[in-house]
């Protein structure tokens, strides 16, 4: 963490801490864990370089927040995640946008509050249109993963995360079976429910079955993994397009 905002262009989508004893461990055994984890540092590379571009590039702006879900981790490529996918079908549909992906793999839910949204404040305005930016957010994994306090503290960090959103944000629930997750899922159908923000049900229009759509490290999605929570955030990125 930093005392003080980034600066926009300064922000290399990373926390800043390194993955977890476990993670580590399972990487210098299995070499589908290791070859996952192999992506994080040139994903992110890849990232900060397009956002460097992107803040440059004229038209409605797409600011993606989250983990290593969000930077598509364990796709065959940097770009061919869920976000770029969705980019495209909104291209195709007549809602060309621009992303500016701040993501971070290993991020946790206040990595998001105290990280990432920071830099969405300080972004300067898009280029050619007067548009609010369209966001979005996918975290929370990795708080539940992390265990201890970390995951007790999981439902006041989602509450913290929906109070410092912009209005009409596009936010996944979490589909994981834990009170944790119970307990911060309810923040976001409040949240929705008042309009507020709109609410991509991960529990629901999520994948039924990650058979055949993970990556090697039986995690993280691949390719089409990703297509599948496009599919979910997609109608509700729709919809906030035309509400904003």
């Amino acid at each position: 963490m930093t005392d003080q905002p980034l600066a926009p262009l300064d922000y290399a989508n990373r926390t800043g801490r390194r993955p977890g004893v476990g993670v580590r461990a399972l990487g210098v055994v299995l070499p589908g864990v290791r070859a996952v984890q192999a992506q994080a540092e040139p994903y992110a590379a890849a990232w900060h370089a397009h956002n460097r571009l992107a803040l440059d590039s004229p038209g409605r702006r797409w600011v993606v927040l989250g983990d290593s879900m969000a930077q598509g981790v364990g796709a065959s490529a940097w770009d061919a995640g869920w976000v770029n996918q969705v980019q495209d079908w909104l291209t195709a549909a007549g809602h060309p946008v621009v992303v500016v992906n701040l993501s971070a793999t290993g991020a946790r839910t206040m990595d998001v509050v105290d990280q990432q949204l920071p830099v969405l404040e300080a972004l300067p305005p898009a280029h050619g249109t007067s548009a609010p930016d369209l966001v979005s957010v996918l975290v929370g994994s990795n708080d539940l993963f992390a265990g201890g306090a970390v995951r007790r503290r999981l439902p006041d960090a989602f509450g913290t995360l929906v109070e410092r959103l912009p209005h009409r944000a596009v936010v996944a629930t979490l589909p994981q079976p834990r009170s944790a997750a119970h307990a911060a899922n309810r923040h976001l159908e409040r949240a929705g429910a008042d309009g507020r923000l709109e609410v991509v049900d991960m529990r629901t229009e999520g994948p039924t079955s990650w058979r055949g759509r993970l990556a090697a490290d039986f995690f993280h999605p691949n390719d089409a993994g990703y297509t599948e929570i496009g599919r979910a955030f997609h109608p509700h990125l729709v919809r906030a397009l035309r509400s904003t």
